[in-house]
């Protein structure tokens, strides 16, 4: 079948489900509150159904009287006993798939349950519903007459008691449809490579004479991708590699710290980026708009969505609401029940709503990695935006950076240390760093308030890594590719003197 009528058929298909879309942006509360009933109803019978009586839970406010807010540690009996070959746990239908995350320590691993009904009706759901929206916007778009570059995890699959576990990427891969499989590069074997400099080499030897459209994944592991291309094909920009390139499919950092490299390596005016919001625990919200930085909440995908302010956060006043409730420019904690059997957990990030009809999120951080030692409630999304900023004003690039807080000593005054890898160091270091802390004042009141007149903070302390330092670090740690990273901000010091020693002792 010529590739035109390929691409023709998929957009048709794909666009149909633009009217269930409609259906969850007109009627946001009821799809929320008939999807948690219907979660309540399927578990009845499960330990978990039956330990919170959910044959009498007939309301939202019954099901958060009985069920506790809970994070991995509360659960993990349960998971590991279902990994060891039990059922009918947390979930009514087997499970036999979990997405092993450690995240970005050295922490004990995590073993999220993924059911066959969040690989359908959430993860792949959700993939497609971002191509659904993509084309919906670009009714001139010619995607599938070529492939999407794909950059996944570096895992493989592992068999354990008649389950199996492996990175989120590799579970997809193994369990794809068939038309996706088609429609990519490189292949299902090369895409779960584990070595990541093997993988980078086989990735380019079977792409680059591939007809690419697209390319998705993390938008700092990407870069690397693609600048190793340039490298070894000697060209200047991508789009002498794939002329038809038109749309970056990212997720998992931020992109405003990398907007300005990818706009010099595909230099197309018209090129898209379009953003996702997902997680081995599910697929939360998609970009719907070209040229856009918020994404769309995604209501049927079998996940039951709750928020705690991050003002009440992990005080006795702590408090989860549900959407209808939410606020404009609040930063909040997510809490879900999903149809892979997480009841009222925490996954760790932050989001606040741009938009409550329909309701627009953006994600802002971690709970867990912040820096609020000074009372200065500084997120991930500030440090982005003021990297980004302060890098378009001193025509510098950046490759990665970290946050850490400088504690106050008798007298001394606090301050926030930062170590900054650079693609192209900043001509005047001492500019660019009074300039990336004014930005953050006017991008953060309460950090403008600590800073004024040096008051509670000392300016910041700039640290220019040596070339390599964070790539280094997460080799160190066996933490190279897929979506491994180092936490930007933290309100302890242990991974800056990580790096910090890493930049001394240069192996």
């Amino acid at each position: 079948m010529p590739f035109p009528i390929i691409n023709s058929i998929a957009s048709w298909v794909l666009k149909q489900r633009i009217h269930q879309i409609e259906l969850f942006l007109k009627y946001p509360h009821e799809v929320q509150e008939e999807l948690l009933m219907n979660l309540v109803r399927d578990n009845e019978y499960t330990a978990i159904g039956r330990h919170y009586d959910f044959g009498s839970v007939k309301s939202y406010q019954t099901f958060t009287d009985r069920v506790p807010i809970s994070a991995y540690e509360d659960l993990e009996p349960l998971i590991e006993r279902t990994r060891k070959g039990e059922q009918n746990l947390f979930w009514h239908n087997p499970i036999k798939w979990f997405a092993k995350s450690s995240g970005t320590t050295n922490a004990k691993s995590k073993y999220i349950p993924v059911s066959g009904e969040a690989l359908e009706d959430c993860h792949y759901k959700g993939s497609k519903d971002l191509l659904c929206l993509y084309l919906n916007n670009n009714e001139n778009s010619e995607l599938f007459i070529g492939k999407s570059l794909r950059l996944g995890g570096s895992s493989q699959i592992y068999e354990d008691n008649n389950t199996y576990f492996g990175d989120l990427s590799a579970i997809l891969i193994e369990n794809m449809p068939m038309w996706a499989e088609f429609s990519s590069t490189p292949s299902n074997k090369v895409s779960l490579m584990s070595e990541w400099e093997s993988k980078l080499a086989a990735i380019i030897s079977q792409t680059v004479n591939e007809n690419v459209t697209s390319f998705a994944g993390v938008p700092s592991w990407m870069l690397v991708l693609m600048n190793r291309v340039l490298a070894e094909t000697g060209k200047d920009n991508l789009l002498e590699i794939w002329p038809n390139l038109e749309v970056y499919f990212h997720g998992g950092v931020a992109f405003d710290p990398y907007r300005e490299q990818y706009q010099k390596i595909v230099p197309k005016k018209d090129f898209q980026y379009y953003e996702i919001y997902n997680a081995s625990e599910g697929f939360f919200a998609i970009q719907d708009l070209n040229d856009s930085n918020d994404l769309l909440l995604m209501l049927d995908y079998g996940i039951f969505y709750e928020f705690i302010p991050m003002d009440v956060f992990g005080t006795p006043q702590q408090k989860a609401i549900r959407l209808s409730d939410v606020e404009l420019n609040k930063n909040y904690a997510i809490v879900i029940t999903t149809n892979g059997g997480l009841w009222r957990y925490m996954i760790g990030d932050t989001v606040r709503f741009t938009s409550l009809s329909p309701y627009r999120i953006r994600v802002t951080g971690r709970t867990k990695h912040h820096i609020n030692v000074f009372g200065e409630e500084l997120m991930v999304e500030n440090t982005d935006m003021a990297i980004a900023k302060a890098c378009q004003l001193t025509q510098t690039q950046v490759v990665d950076y970290t946050v850490a807080p400088v504690f106050m000593k008798g007298k001394e005054k606090g301050a926030h240390e930062w170590m900054i890898e650079f693609k192209q160091n900043p001509a005047d270091p001492e500019h660019f760093r009074k300039t990336l802390d004014d930005i953050l004042q006017t991008l953060n009141s309460d950090y403008e308030a600590k800073r004024y007149n040096n008051m509670t903070l000392n300016p910041l302390v700039l640290n220019i890594a040596r070339p390599n330092l964070f790539y280094d670090w997460l080799k160190e740690h066996n933490k190279l590719g897929g979506q491994h990273k180092i936490p930007r901000l933290s309100n302890q010091r242990d991974y800056l003197e990580q790096l910090k020693n890493l930049q001394v002792f240069a192996k």
